[in-house]
């Protein structure tokens, strides 16, 4: 891993902001110095792209039990973002009210727009069973409960307050 300390300088040599930027290069072999600011330009996507995961696509609402069920459900999330770029030739724009017609689709609107493709689709799953009364678990079946896992939480450490001495 490589640091890299980048501080912003004024036309006298002064530094002008009082906090330097710090990135960091992992991988193999660190590119030159003057493509360093062309790769830091492109961490603004990836931003955004984490940002509409998390809320468009709902990465992290999902309460998963085993750090296995994480990583399937997190490998997922770039196929879906892949799945709604191929969509985007194929899917016709309905705007909300409030929203404006879009000539070039985004992801977002089109996630929108992906129930019309998926009704023509239909879906592999069978349909629903009817409601009623379940007829419960099967008299001698055992249960096992779902496997609890503590929760890890950062606390940051209080000064101890000084005793005053005592004469």
């Amino acid at each position: 891993m490589s640091l890299i300390r980048v501080e912003r300088l004024d036309e006298q040599g002064n530094s002008r902001v009082s906090k330097p930027l710090w990135l960091a290069w992992v991988g193999e072999q660190m590119p030159p110095l003057e493509e360093v600011w062309q790769l830091y330009l492109r961490r603004f996507t990836v931003d955004h792209w984490y940002r509409f995961l998390k809320q468009r696509l709902h990465w992290t609402l999902p309460k998963l039990s085993t750090p296995k069920q994480c990583e399937r459900w997190s490998d997922l999330m770039p196929l879906m973002t892949w799945e709604l770029w191929l969509a985007r030739d194929i899917v016709a724009d309905n705007p909300l009210p409030w929203q404006k017609s879009l000539d070039k689709m985004t992801p977002g609107r089109v996630a929108q727009a992906m129930g019309s493709i998926l009704a023509v689709i239909g879906t592999p799953a069978r349909s629903p069973k009817p409601r009623g009364k379940s007829p419960g678990w099967k008299t001698g079946e055992l249960r096992q409960r779902r496997t609890r896992y503590p929760i890890v939480k950062k606390t940051t450490t209080k000064p101890r307050k000084e005793q005053p001495e005592s004469a």
